[in-house]
């Protein structure tokens, strides 16, 4: 038998079984198993098959779907989005900043809900395209590719012209003292563009981002309207910040 036929039906057992065994291709095919060893190594080298010990299975292969995004801690941040659902209302126009627990917000969006949104994500926007009753806007911009953002003068431009009802901000730091803080400054900048755009201003982030500060101002803690965390409202920890007025949920 031919190194293409041996290799072909070593191909097309693993489509049938989704593994193959060393020794049964050897007693299948009539070969040693040595022969068949170098027929796996080859394939696997090419990709084709993932060798394992004993035989091969297919090659795992990665998602290519691009709605099909991780999010750490995802359950974590649905306890946080859905407090912040409360706060959604048919033919508000809304603003969302990127992060991952906006991301979660964004799925959980009742279908029922009619509302205009602004979104300079990417991951967002993806995500408000299934959406059957949202008219998404995305804004476009440079894109920072590692938060899947897009940044500069275009972004800042389109975001201080609109009226929003209400903008939903990511945060990377959060204290009393220096309010909102973020550790890119381009961030920073489209962030401050969205408060000065909206009505109300609403951050969602975990406690761990709770009195701790990054380089780069976004706003005080006065132009927060509304923060949303993973805790109880009544911790001692949010004290503070109920004493500045903010309303946490």
């Amino acid at each position: 038998m031919l190194k293409a036929e041996r290799q072909k039906y070593i191909m097309t057992k693993l489509i049938e079984d989704q593994k193959v065994v060393t020794t049964d291709l050897a007693l299948a095919l009539d070969l040693s198993e040595d022969t068949i060893r170098r027929d796996l190594n080859e394939l696997d080298s090419k990709k084709l098959l993932e060798k394992v010990y004993g035989g091969a299975v297919q090659v795992s292969r990665k998602s290519t779907d691009v709605f099909d995004i991780y999010i750490s801690a995802e359950e974590e941040k649905k306890q946080i989005v859905t407090k912040a659902l409360s706060l959604l209302r048919d033919d508000q126009v809304i603003i969302m900043s990127g992060g991952s627990t906006n991301l979660v917000f964004a799925k959980l969006i009742p279908a029922n809900l009619k509302a205009t949104i602004y979104t300079y994500s990417l991951p967002i926007a993806m995500q408000l395209s299934q959406h059957p009753n949202i008219d998404l806007i995305f804004i476009g911009g440079k894109m920072q590719k590692n938060a899947m953002v897009t940044i500069g003068m275009d972004v800042i431009q389109v975001v201080s012209k609109i009226k929003a009802d209400i903008c939903f901000i990511g945060a990377s730091s959060i204290n009393v003292k220096q309010g909102l803080t973020e550790i890119g400054y381009e961030i920073s900048i489209v962030k401050k563009a969205m408060i000065e755009a909206s009505d109300k201003v609403v951050s969602m982030f975990s406690s761990d981002k709770l009195n701790t500060k990054m380089p780069h101002s976004v706003c005080d803690l006065s132009q927060l309207d509304t923060i949303v965390t993973n805790l109880d409202p009544q911790d001692a920890r949010l004290e503070e910040y109920k004493k500045a007025g903010v309303l946490v949920l």
